[in-house]
């Protein structure tokens, strides 16, 4: 099989592009290797996964943009069985200073790498990586009850695929991301591609540059390992579900290698996986054996929904698949991986 993963040296493209290598697949990468520039990083972050790549000899990296075609057709070549599109601006908070650049990226980039391989693997697999900032406010519909470390869904188990993304705030992300997602949705519909977006929740691991606006498990990982302040935005009470980023690569094989021909599946840890702020906090301490040096509280940020938790049941059902790693063990491996690699966070 022949796979290209674009975003390949982000955390979920970087494990991606690994899991096709070792099946013994041709993979190949395409990334910009712009987040450190977007987030304002002195340092390398994701150069650090696109070095780590170049082990495999069936890996072919790529140094393009998604919004450029030629990048993307020069990545594609004679054609491809699939495309995992894991490349994106990530950053909430930046989106909302950088709202052109967001949508460029997010939608446009999502759009062209759509019809690029329309053009020439139109019976290729396209997998999405979606977000449930799509549902925006929504969430907050749902009823909650308040307990000491976290908040907690009255009567619902998590979000279905289902919730109305219409009517309601979202962040510039948010609405960016809804536009791929939805593109991705149309060119299954029209042209009658094999789709599947993922609305994801919390996704973690080893090879997670994390910062303060993107990727909050790891940031809270490397800011307790190098004794850097966190700021926590409203009470800490707010939970997510985790899921290991190798579970998620075997949902995106399950998919890919499945007779299902287009769908959405809310993806995550489920209510089995979560966490609140403060939960976690506490459960980092306990497993590293440093306090954090400084927690400051600061007001919520727009649109930050108190409690997201994935329903799972659609997508383990179709794709007969659930996660493994608890977060205990996800993130004992988190900090090993951190701990072992400290002096690109200091």
């Amino acid at each position: 099989m022949r796979v290209l993963v674009t975003g390949g040296a982000g955390l979920v493209g970087s494990h991606t592009a690994e899991y096709y290598s070792k099946k013994g697949d041709e993979v190949i990468v395409l990334d910009n290797l712009m987040r450190s520039n977007l987030f304002g990083y002195n340092k390398e972050s994701v150069e650090f996964n696109w070095n780590y790549l170049s082990q495999f000899e069936n890996v072919k990296r790529i140094k393009g943009d998604i919004r450029e075609e030629k990048d993307v057709m020069k990545a594609l070549g004679s054609g491809v069985d699939a495309v995992i599109h894991t490349a994106g601006q990530p950053g909430v908070p930046l989106s909302m200073k950088i709202p052109r650049e967001d949508f460029s990226i997010n939608a446009y980039g999502t759009l062209n790498v759509l019809e690029c391989l329309r053009q020439v693997s139109p019976k290729a697999a396209f997998l999405y990586c979606s977000t449930n900032k799509i549902y925006g406010e929504n969430v907050d519909s749902i009823a909650l009850e308040e307990e000491e470390t976290r908040y907690r869904y009255k009567t619902k188990k998590g979000v279905p695929e289902t919730l109305s993304v219409d009517l309601t705030g979202h962040t510039p992300y948010g609405v960016s991301k809804l536009v791929g997602d939805l593109y991705v949705q149309e060119y299954a519909h029209i042209y009658g591609m094999k789709t599947a977006v993922f609305r994801m929740s919390c996704i973690y691991g080893p090879m997670q540059f994390g910062f303060e606006e993107q990727g909050w498990v790891a940031w809270f990982v490397i800011a307790n390992l190098t004794g850097q302040p966190i700021i926590v935005y409203g009470d800490g009470k707010q939970v997510r579900d985790l899921l290991y980023v190798d579970d998620l690569v075997e949902a995106y094989d399950k998919f890919i290698q499945g007779e299902t021909g287009h769908d959405v599946f809310n993806i995550g840890g489920g209510p089995r996986n979560t966490t609140s702020l403060l939960e976690f906090i506490a459960l980092i301490e306990n497993k590293t054996g440093i306090k954090f040096r400084k927690i400051e509280h600061k007001e919520w940020r727009p649109s930050d929904q108190k409690v997201y938790i994935s329903d799972i049941g659609k997508v383990s059902k179709s794709l007969t698949w659930k996660p493994k790693t608890t977060p205990e063990k996800g993130l004992e491996k988190l900090i090993e991986w951190v701990g072992a690699n400290t002096k690109y966070f200091i």
